[in-house]
């Protein structure tokens, strides 16, 4: 592997967020082997930025007080790493300086709509500095100090790649922001943060990685730079320039409140949005090992941790992992065992997945919300392999590579998105579209809907149903036994046009919610049956629509029941048809993907099923997998390369079927 091409082979980083204070007990050859014990491949560590780790130069970058003397520390942990085999990341945080700077530069830093500066840590305690926030349009982060920074440390020191630690725009009203707003938009930047342009933060953010960059390859032109995006950040294309690989960083934040615990999916569409837009090299994730910043010095509940960390690689990604010092210096040594063990599951499997393709029949046009985010609740709910597409990607070529093409409610419809969709349907495609959306010829829109172009959007409905229409309907599957499942929210009321069929309808509510308990003999149905459509299904060309005038996806988001779920899946039944890839058992909490490489099927399973947090796994057993024939007509061999070992499988006309009999977090099964 040459030096200049090191980063696009499989990466398991480990990054230790070294404290200042505890500089002296580094030992670097120590603290080498021990990450390779750990079986990273990669280091990130501190150089520059809020604290030089090294004795910089350069005007008001503040060097780290507790560096040794007559040593320089830095060269020799990077010739320690690079002894055992690692490469060495150089991690820079522009995003803050200490007070001491603002004194003699207050032009470089962050103002509010007062001109007063951001103060961070203003009531710690113990004996520092306060830190301030510097502005992304001045000097501070870009020429006057990042920029030498950067040739300085590059120049002297053999860095093999770079990070930006909060690379972010921070809303600052400083004179310079002000006229860059006015320079880019036309006209005086808001006082409010709610009506600045939306692309404000993310061109920012641009603009200064791009000019950042630009002066790294002036020094080292084969240093790759490291590159943040976020899963609610839709302006990818932004985040992606002036970087080499794409990381995000989905924490597993508990310190927030059980009420507040992130979704189980948070890393699975982490990484998915960003193989998206990945070109030369899966993303990365930044798992931290902590359960929220204020507890940074403890670890995750290793079995929440373990579910965690599995769904990076299962998704496609590579690993890593943020720690709050050197392994002398973790309080918790839970976090060592449950990283070190990872790493060897990545490690044994980082060949098979290097190069690998996703193999999923189904896309979701991604817009963050929650109309996107129930939609990918579900699917992997009911382990559903699945591709994300963001808006700016969503060209007719890519949606062509889809059976099946799912539209969330308010997505942006415009001339050129309807011409796309209607080509889409009209060549085979399968569109699933929602609720409300956003902008679009009405007229032009309700054709390709299967729809009359008068509509009308309810009021917010509570206490009513959708109600099954006709027999062997397809989207009653496994649910014949009742005619009705919940609905609440709004509908977009609408008429069916000619030649298209109605599978569901609305039952309006029964009364209002402040009624709806007492007294029971009052819970009569005014209306038991409407003919307000709730799916239209039209034929169009060698495709088809399904139209849902109402919000599944918000459904699954808040109540997460089972008939939601189940309805979901029976929509992707009728839709996919025998052009479905996978059936797996469905249980809630298991997630499953699917990749080819080469000859060779592989298929990821994470099993996060339990209440979270989780403080134990919960083993799943006898978990059936169905796979279409066409994925791999001669079938040889069927084999779990982490916990099951070879596995007996059947083969009829349609299907290869094969049961896995156990596993606890993660398991990759390979079929050739």
């Amino acid at each position: 592997m040459s030096s200049a091409s090191w980063w696009k082979y499989p990466l398991r980083i480990i990054q230790p967020n070294m404290q200042v204070r505890d500089t002296d007990q580094i030992d670097p050859q120590r603290l080498a082997r021990q990450l390779k014990e750990m079986h990273a491949n990669t280091v990130v560590f501190n150089v520059g930025g809020i604290y030089a780790w090294y004795r910089s130069e350069v005007p008001y970058h503040h060097i780290n007080e507790y560096l040794p003397e007559n040593r320089d520390l830095l060269e020799e942990m990077i010739t320690a790493f690079h002894k055992e085999g690692l490469r060495f990341v150089a991690r820079y945080d522009f995003s803050k300086a200490d007070d001491y700077v603002y004194q003699k530069r207050p032009e470089w830093f962050v103002r509010d709509t007062n001109g007063e500066p951001e103060i961070i840590g203003a009531k710690r305690p113990g004996n520092w500095s306060l830190l301030m926030s510097t502005c992304i349009n001045t000097g501070y982060r870009n020429e006057e100090l990042a920029v030498p920074v950067l040739k300085e440390s590059l120049s002297r020191y053999d860095i093999d790649g770079v990070f930006f630690n909060n690379p972010g725009t921070i809303t600052c009203q400083c004179g310079s922001c002000r006229d860059k707003y006015k320079a880019m938009f036309g006209k005086e930047m808001p006082e409010q943060r709610a009506e600045y342009d939306r692309s404000w933060w993310s061109v920012c953010m641009r603009h200064n990685i791009e000019l950042l960059n630009d002066a790294i390859k002036s020094v080292r032109h084969d240093v790759p730079v490291l590159g943040y995006y976020n899963l609610f950040n839709e302006r990818l294309a932004d985040r992606k320039a002036g970087t080499d690989l794409l990381c995000t960083e989905p924490q597993n934040v508990l310190s927030q409140g059980h009420q507040n615990i992130p979704e189980f999916w948070k890393p699975a569409l982490s990484i998915k949005l960003g193989r998206s837009r990945a070109e030369e090299a899966a993303p990365l994730g930044i798992v931290h090992s902590c359960p929220g910043m204020d507890w940074r010095h403890t670890g995750l509940p290793p079995a929440d941790y373990a579910f965690w960390l599995a769904q990076i690689p299962a998704y496609g990604g590579q690993i890593w992992h943020s720690l709050t010092g050197v392994p002398d210096t973790i309080r918790d040594k839970r976090i060592l065992k449950t990283v070190t063990e990872h790493n060897r599951k990545e490690a044994k499997l980082a060949g098979e997945m290097h190069g690998a393709e996703s193999l999923a029949g189904i896309a979701l046009l991604w817009r963050s919300g929650k109309s996107t985010e129930g939609w990918a609740d579900g699917l992997v709910n009911r382990q559903v392999p699945f591709d994300i597409i963001p808006e700016e990607n969503a060209e007719l070529e890519v949606l062509k590579r889809y059976r099946v093409v799912i539209v969330p409610e308010h997505y942006p419809v415009g001339a050129d998105v309807l011409s796309r969709w209607r080509s889409y349907v009209e060549q085979g495609g399968r569109l699933i579209v929602e609720g409300r959306l956003s902008g679009g010829d009405k007229e032009q829109l309700a054709e390709l809907l299967g729809i009359q172009p008068r509509v009308t959007i309810s009021e917010r409905l509570a206490a009513s149903y959708l109600r099954f229409e006709g027999v062997d309907n397809p989207l009653q599957k496994g649910m014949e036994d009742t005619e009705l499942i919940p609905h609440r929210g709004h509908v977009v009321y609408c008429k069916p046009a000619a030649g298209s069929r109605v599978l569901a309808t609305l039952v309006p509510p029964f009364s209002p919610l402040e009624s709806v308990g007492a007294p029971p003999e009052r819970a009569s149905m005014s209306v038991e049956r409407t003919d307000i459509p709730l799916a239209v299904q039209h034929d169009k060309g060698s495709g088809s629509v399904l139209y849902l005038p109402f919000s599944l996806s918000e459904l699954i988001d808040e109540f997460k029941l089972g008939e939601h779920y189940q309805l979901l899946d029976n929509i992707v039944d009728m839709t996919a048809g025998k052009e479905r890839l996978m059936r797996v058992t469905p249980i809630t909490g298991l997630q499953a993907t699917l990749y080819r490489n080469g000859d060779a099927l592989l298929l990821h399973l994470v099993n996060g099923t339990g209440r979270r947090p989780l403080t134990n796994a919960v083993p799943l057993h006898n978990i059936e997998v169905r796979l279409s024939r066409s994925l791999l007509p001669n079938t040889a061999s069927v084999a779990g390369m982490l916990e099951n070992g070879e596995l007996p499988f059947t083969v009829n006309e349609e299907e290869l079927v094969f049961m896995l009999p156990k596993i606890d977090v993660w398991e990759m099964i390979k079929i050739i």
